[in-house]
């Protein structure tokens, strides 16, 4: 197997090779900035199958009796029959790197990354397949099966507490949930067969794994986090941290779109996981409404989302839309970065190399959408043309409503289209719903594309899939997201339809008659790649 690149959500690049029995992880980014990972690890990853001749299924059997099966070398995924874990570990040096406070974290980030490359392979038949049980009907009427991999208590995994905290945080998990009746836990016997879904993996918000290392006062490594979340402070040696703020002084991937603003999803000044739990509901009125009080969006320009698209080969990100009459400045990952060789302490670092993303002359948001809704093709649906007055009040609205809030789309840091985010309790689309037909945690989003260079039904399905995902990792209680496009608009119900929405009904709006399509977080699989 040739070696593969694999670009993780905040920029970061693993080179995955194949060796004896397994594959090698390797971080490509510790000479440009703290790398979040160590400089590798290798994994055991081996596949099983079923010889029994009265069983033929993938990982499943409606026999009592035990299954025959033999293992064999991964090749590609199956969808219940591999196994992995963790074999070694190489760490920086601690001259250059602080270890890291939480082992387990870093045990935990490495096995999200390894998950990570795993989910990105192509997927196994879905289709489940029991001799002399349903052989004999047409395959796309068989029972379909979730693709999960096993997570063996071998290797770095066997340690008393580990499986126990990996399962606390959520990205491993076993359909046993009993105590269990032995009194020795040091056995692991309740731990044997942890596993983890590609459904439950793309749930998880990757904010609560990657962080990064904290470099040693002498170490020839860049002294500031690659995700600063405000100015360079002081440390406890008394010396002042670089100032990620300074032109030049952003590695490539940074999360902050501009000097000024917050940093986006994975920033950290103090090199700790990002991720927030949801707060506590609290309920208040707004219009006679009762719905829960709403957490704060990003701040203005602030990247929300980013995430590598293999069928592309270009990073897709969301950021709020900002009222600025300065051009946007994009500071995420890009596709064609150079390469990271960098040599330390050389002061250079990739945010300062020229790239697409900060050669190309981007008009400031107001302008874009001026120019995207005199478009007749977009104005047909929006209705928004006019002088740039029009789109500049449309924008400062959006920015001061309370229930949604609006947002940039871009491909490698070129904005594409512009999106509205929305909880469906408060909105218009609310008032033409019964109780049934939301929770409090509902969402739902309007959608353009202004670029004519970035249409296409892919690329439709690939930002359409990545909304519903933000919806999912953004609060844990969004159980559904809901469009209602105009229902003579055919192309784009399809489009819907194709990433894993249903025509629930049609709603006759006072300007449209509208299909209210929904897409239900039990029923989502992954997003498009």
């Amino acid at each position: 197997m040739a070696p593969s690149l694999v670009h993780l959500p905040n920029g970061q690049t693993l080179t995955v090779s194949s060796v004896f029995a397994g594959f090698a992880f390797k971080a490509n980014d510790l000479n440009v900035h703290n790398s979040a990972f160590p400089p590798g690890w290798t994994i055991i990853i081996e596949s099983q199958e079923d010889v029994d001749d009265e069983v033929a299924v993938d990982g499943q059997t409606s026999h009592d009796a035990p299954r025959k099966t033999h293992t064999r070398r991964f090749r590609n995924p199956t969808l219940h029959g591999d196994n992995l874990f963790i074999s070694s570990i190489s760490n920086p040096s601690n001259t250059d790197f602080k270890p890291a406070t939480s082992p387990t974290r870093q045990i935990a980030m490495m096995l999200w990354a390894t998950l990570w490359w795993y989910f990105h392979q192509p997927k196994p038949n879905p289709y489940i397949t029991t001799k002399g049980l349903n052989d004999h009907i047409p395959e796309d009427g068989r029972p379909k099966g979730d693709w999960r991999i096993n997570i063996k208590r071998e290797g770095i995994f066997k340690g008393r507490h580990l499986l126990p905290k990996l399962e606390r945080m959520g990205i491993i998990t076993s359909e046993d949930s009993s105590v269990g009746e032995s009194v020795d836990d040091r056995n692991g016997e309740g731990w044997m067969k942890m596993f983890t879904s590609q459904r439950g993996f793309w749930l998880i918000d990757p904010r609560i794994f990657l962080f990064t290392l904290s470099p040693t006062m002498h170490s020839p490594y860049p002294g500031a986090s690659p995700y600063p979340s405000r100015p360079g402070s002081p440390n406890r040696e008394g010396f002042a941290l670089a100032k990620p703020d300074m032109p030049g002084e952003m590695p490539q991937g940074l999360m902050t779109p501009q000097a000024q603003s917050p940093g986006g999803p994975f920033a950290s000044g103090s090199h700790l996981p990002t991720y927030y739990p949801p707060p506590p509901t609290i309920f208040t009125f707004t219009n006679n409404i009762r719905h829960p009080i709403r957490q704060k969006p990003p701040a203005q320009g602030e990247t929300f989302y980013t995430r590598y698209i293999p069928s592309l080969g270009q990073f897709l990100s969301f950021r709020v839309a900002s009222l600025s009459h300065k051009s946007p400045t994009h500071r995420g990952p890009v596709s064609d970065s150079t390469p990271n060789f960098l040599p330390p302490g050389s002061g250079v670092t990739q945010g300062s190399l020229p790239s697409i993303a900060n050669m190309t002359i981007i008009p400031n948001d107001t302008d874009l959408l001026h120019k995207w809704m005199n478009d007749p093709r977009v104005d047909a649906l929006f209705g928004m043309a006019g002088p740039r007055s029009v789109q500049e009040n449309m924008l400062r609205d959006a920015l001061n409503t309370k229930h949604s809030f609006p947002v940039i789309g871009c491909w490698d840091g070129k904005p594409f289209g512009y999106f509205e985010l929305y909880w469906v309790k408060e909105d218009r689309l609310g008032r033409y719903l019964t109780s049934h037909d939301y929770g409090n945690w509902d969402r739902g989003f309007h959608a353009l594309v202004g670029e004519q260079e970035f249409r296409g039904p892919h690329r439709v399905k690939v930002w359409m899939s990545a909304l519903v995902h933000y919806c999912w990792l953004a609060d844990p209680r969004t159980e559904r997201v809901m469009l209602e496009p105009r229902n003579n608009n055919t192309k784009f119900i399809e489009y819907l339809q194709d990433v894993g929405f249903y025509k629930e009904r049609e709603i006759a709006f006072p300007h449209k008659q509208a299909a209210l399509m929904k897409i239900r977080r039990e029923g989502w699989e992954a997003p498009v790649l």
